[in-house]
């Protein structure tokens, strides 16, 4: 019996992928070279940032540092938070229907706190949650399980009464080793089906969470 649901935090609640599409066009535009939607989702969709940014230098041959290519993404970043992040489709209805049937309801995101808190504040949300976890209150961040079994603990709930919302490969490997059931609403990028064996469904939005509860 699910007794609570973690949630993954960009690509999954909120339309955080397609910022950070932009964010690499347009820094790649600046030296010239073109980037499809189709490059972001097959090489940078669900890694961290650390992961892209590097990913980002040595496949262009970028003049950067890892460290500058951050501060160039966090810069750049800045700029489209404040002009505000959508809600992936099905959210709020979602997050009502856990609420009203008592579901405990967490976060578990590599996302930097200030950040994914500053988003969930702007779109009114944050008291939907009993409980965050992210990265930096782990040691082994996604794939590894860490951040899943620290929020279980976090809300007092067994793993296997647990549920897992991801759409991401990392994220659904570190469900699946936390032995916690796994859904995958996938975002830009469907993942491989190695991964996709790893969970109980694949769903295509939020809203279906719903009927599979």
């Amino acid at each position: 019996m699910t007794k609570a649901v973690i949630f993954d935090l960009d690509g999954l609640l909120i339309d955080s992928e397609i910022i950070s599409y932009k964010i690499y066009k347009e820094i790649l535009c600046k030296f010239g070279y073109e980037f499809s939607k189709e490059d972001y989702a097959q090489n940078f969709s669900g890694k961290t940032e650390i992961k892209n940014v590097t990913n980002l230098i040595e496949k262009y041959n970028l003049p950067w540092t890892v460290k500058l290519g951050l501060s160039k993404v966090l810069e750049i970043e800045n700029k489209f938070l404040a002009e505000g992040v959508e809600l992936k489709p099905g959210s709020r209805n979602l997050l009502a229907y856990l609420k009203e049937n008592c579901f405990k309801i967490a976060i578990a995101s590599s996302s930097a706190e200030k950040r994914a808190l500053s988003i969930l504040k702007q779109h009114n949300i944050i008291d939907c949650f009993d409980e965050f976890v992210f990265s930096h209150e782990v040691k082994n961040g996604k794939p590894n399980p860490d951040i899943f079994l620290k929020a279980c603990d976090k809300i007092s709930e067994r793993p296997q009464e647990c549920l897992v919302l991801e759409d991401s490969e990392a994220g659904i490997q570190a469900a699946f080793l936390a032995n916690i059931p796994v859904i995958c609403i996938p975002d830009m990028k469907v993942p491989n089906q190695h991964y996709l064996d790893m969970t109980k469904a694949i769903l295509n939005s939020l809203d279906e969470v719903i009927f599979y509860l």
